[in-house]
């Protein structure tokens, strides 16, 4: 009987945890449970949680509190939670909603599925029930992290840095393939350290080439690079392996070497303008993204301006920015948080629009060129796609005309663009 219930899986935070919760769904699947997006046609409620900063925090507690709402009128009977926030805070979430029927940490598909009645079937460990759109999916190749950066929480909730075998990721990427997975986005706290634990180096490039000779997958994305330990084999491979995109998310935090020491991130400003115009040379028209954190507390209004100026010298092709939030147990929590909410916000304006100007200009360059692009559906007059400088749901799109032509869903076509703005370009399917 139990197996007939209808089971709502809500995923908060980053894309490692999409793949937690679709791997998840996928045992559910397996052992004959409903699932259901709408939490309100439930019987149980699974909230796979994000811990990260304190936005996500508040976005994590308010929906367990909806969850509990609806468990209270009647509609839900159970409420499980899971994840980053559940993780770090376990003890203080029992005490504040011990209405919560269990909590588990990350990754903890065999106590969830015994708490559900089910068994965790290994036969299918790797394989997931895709949230993404089919044509692409997140790799996670590997969890936890041993950078010591001095505001990030990460390594409290999800451990050490451990490598996922290349067979056992080949595996997933084979399953994903046959699902018609086209595009393979490479996620982990720090993806250059893969292999370091397993193998006794880092070997990222290697994996790389084992997955692009996958057929049936035509992109392989990378993100989470961390600046201070760039393999050159990985700028090769990204160089000469027509699959790989040349597209890098490379989050270097600051500039200024003041901040960085303060942040622990073991690199120089030398240097991280050194490894950026080393993938510029050696990596012909690599599209490269970085986030920065703005109000940090050392962060005086000199070194904003040096970050400042550091992005209109170097011209970004995407940037996003954070404000710092302050996190218990962290090296940095000492400093506390000097820097008021209000100026924060002003700096992260600031430099965002210092952003949107660059990324116009770049844009602009780009019409008359022509691009392979993937379709992502349709919204209004327009197909939605992405290039391989477009990563979902953080960058641009490219926009066509839906009287352009009848386009289909996760297929590749070569697309001319006519005009751009700041974040989105239009274009024309050539073929």
């Amino acid at each position: 009987m139990a197996k007939q219930n209808k089971v709502s899986v809500v995923t908060l935070g980053c894309s490692k945890n999409t793949v937690d919760s679709e791997r998840l769904m996928k045992q559910l699947q397996a052992n004959r449970f409903k699932l259901t997006n709408n939490p309100e046609e439930a019987d149980t409620v699974i909230i796979n949680t994000c811990g990260f900063i304190e936005a996500a925090k508040e976005e994590s507690v308010n929906t367990i509190l909806s969850a509990l709402s609806l468990k209270n009128s009647g509609k839900v009977k159970k409420v499980i939670v899971s994840g980053c926030l559940s993780e770090r805070y376990k003890d203080d979430l029992q005490k504040e909603m011990p209405e919560v029927d269990v909590y588990f940490g990350t990754e903890n598909y065999e106590g969830i599925m015994t708490e559900m009645g089910g068994v965790l079937k290994r036969e299918l460990l790797g394989e997931r029930l895709l949230t993404t759109p089919s044509h692409t999916a997140y790799l996670k190749i590997s969890e936890g992290c041993d950078n010591p950066c001095s505001f990030c929480a990460i390594p409290l909730m999800r451990g050490t840095h451990k490598t996922k075998s290349i067979e056992e990721l080949v595996a997933e990427a084979e399953f994903l393939a046959k699902n018609n997975t086209k595009e393979l986005i490479l996620i982990g706290q720090d993806t250059t350290d893969y292999g370091k634990d397993l193998y006794e180096k880092r070997n990222l490039a290697e994996l790389i080439t084992r997955l692009s000779a996958i057929e049936g997958i035509e992109w392989i994305r990378l993100m989470y690079v961390y600046p201070s330990h760039f393999p050159d084999d990985l700028i090769k491979v990204m160089a000469s392996n027509p699959k790989v995109c040349k597209y890098i998310d490379i989050p270097l935090q600051h500039i200024s070497d003041d901040v960085l020491r303060s942040m622990l991130r073991v690199i120089t400003k030398r240097r991280t303008i050194e490894t950026l115009n080393q993938l510029r040379e050696k990596i012909p028209g690599v599209t490269i993204r970085t986030t920065f954190i703005v109000g940090y507390p050392n962060e005086t209004k000199e070194h904003f301006e040096e970050l400042c100026g550091f992005v209109k010298e170097f011209r970004f092709d995407r940037i996003g920015v954070f404000t710092y939030s302050v996190e218990e147990n962290t090296p940095s929590f000492i400093l506390g948080d000097p820097v008021p909410e209000k100026e924060k916000s002003k700096r992260r304006d600031k430099l965002m629009a210092i952003q949107q100007s660059i990324s116009y200009e770049i844009n602009l360059q780009l019409i008359g060129k022509e691009l392979t692009i993937v379709i992502e559906g349709s919204e209004g007059d327009y197909y939605i796609g992405r290039s391989y400088r477009d990563a979902p749901e953080v960058d641009g799109e490219v926009l066509v005309p839906l009287k352009d032509k009848k386009l289909k869903i996760g297929k590749f076509y070569q697309a001319r663009i006519y005009d751009a703005n700041e974040y989105d370009l239009f274009a024309t399917i050539v073929r």
